[in-house]
């Protein structure tokens, strides 16, 4: 018995320490994705340690010592997205509704064809703003309904798994559709007018993510977040980021972002949102994601039913109430993160300035749409 045990033991220190590791390939970055995984394993592990091995041997004491080490190290990452964490965003209390703002969110995935599983949810929840990833031409056509009651559109049609659209209530101001870092990655940037007259920056994006089958590294991923970190942090204007970011809540990049930006995640201390995967509830994780300024509070956040892709959507209510939320606080970045996201920007020849909002060079939209 000792023998799988400690092969156990070894098997899960290298997947926790992996991660510190900050070589941008996918098998590295992708162990940041199973940490509440690993800190159930963590607990099998030492329950079988504890009825199989004599604790009062160095050895045995020492694998057990491990053991914990990393379950407390998993822990401090995933327990900030449970409800045993105080909240970081407080829940609003102004129920004017001409400061609220809701935005739906869901990869639709382009070959689903449950097209009207979005559209009974749309039609039931009534967002101000949908953002579907991975929509294409037919799901385009299939959301043209949608169009009489929201129709402020951006469209972004492709079937390489990254199209994009944006379906909204609101008026939207400078929107752009741009390709910040790789030419079939589209983002989209505008600033949305409440009924109240404010105006609210908004980013739409879907990063590629590391694997095999994609960008075997998480560098193009990484760059994309730095920079709209960076440029939503000169902003003063009340700012949303949305959209499928390919990375967990709880990883380094996600993390980096929040201290880039300034931005609150609404999911601290409520709880994970998982949203994908669909099929696999003990592998799923929170891909999906809502970040905003501190000009907002929570009225509510929750995933939505599957809609037949491998993502469930994701329903976010805020209010725009700056007084009220002028207490709150996210992370806070320091020199070694901003020196950080240098590298990460500079190696993929990119900085905050191409972010639209930031004084960047325009995207012509009609230069960069279609299949």
């Amino acid at each position: 018995m000792l023998v799988p045990i400690l092969v156990a033991t070894a098997a899960l220190l290298v997947a926790t320490l992996l991660p510190l590791w900050r070589h941008p390939h996918w098998l590295v970055r992708g162990m940041d994705f199973p940490r509440v995984q690993l800190a159930v394993a963590a607990v099998v592990l030492a329950l079988a340690q504890l009825v199989s091995l004599d604790l009062s041997k160095a050895a045995s004491l020492a694998l057990f010592g491990v053991t914990l080490l990393c379950l407390g190290y998993q822990l401090w990452w995933i327990l900030p997205y449970t409800r045993a964490w105080p909240v970081e965003t407080q829940a609003s209390r102004d129920e004017d509704p001409d400061r609220q703002l809701c935005i739906l969110t869901a990869n639709v995935l382009t070959s689903n064809r449950d097209a009207d599983k979005l559209i009974e949810l749309v039609q039931r929840h009534r967002p101000d703003v949908l953002v579907t990833l991975e929509s294409d031409q037919w799901w385009q056509d299939q959301l043209a309904c949608l169009e009489a009651d929201m129709p402020q559109t951006m469209q972004c049609p492709q079937d390489n798994l990254y199209g994009m659209h944006v379906l909204s209530r609101l008026p939207l101001h400078e929107a752009q559709i741009s390709f910040l870092v790789e030419d079939r990655v589209p983002s989209m940037h505008a600033i949305l007018e409440l009924p109240t007259g404010a105006r609210v920056r908004a980013h739409f994006l879907h990063p590629a993510p590391p694997s095999p089958t994609e960008n075997p590294e998480s560098a193009e991923r990484d760059a994309e977040l730095v920079i709209v970190a960076r440029s939503v942090a000169d902003s003063d204007l009340p700012t949303v980021v949305a959209g499928d970011l390919n990375d967990v809540a709880w990883s380094r990049t996600t993390r980096l972002f929040r201290k880039l930006s300034g931005l609150l995640d609404p999911r601290v201390g409520r709880g994970m949102f998982n949203t994908f995967h669909v099929d696999h509830p003990l592998l799923r994780w929170p891909l999906d994601h809502l970040f905003h300024s501190k000009h907002f509070t929570v009225r509510s956040i929750e995933r939505l039913p599957s809609i037949g892709s491998d993502h469930f959507p994701l329903l976010a209510r805020l209010t725009l109430t700056p007084i009220h939320g002028e207490d709150q606080a996210g992370l806070t970045a320091t020199e070694a993160d901003q020196e950080l996201a240098t590298t990460i920007a500079s190696h993929a020849d990119v900085e905050q300035a191409d972010v639209p909002g930031s004084g960047g060079a325009e995207v012509d939209p009609g230069d960069r749409t279609g299949g």
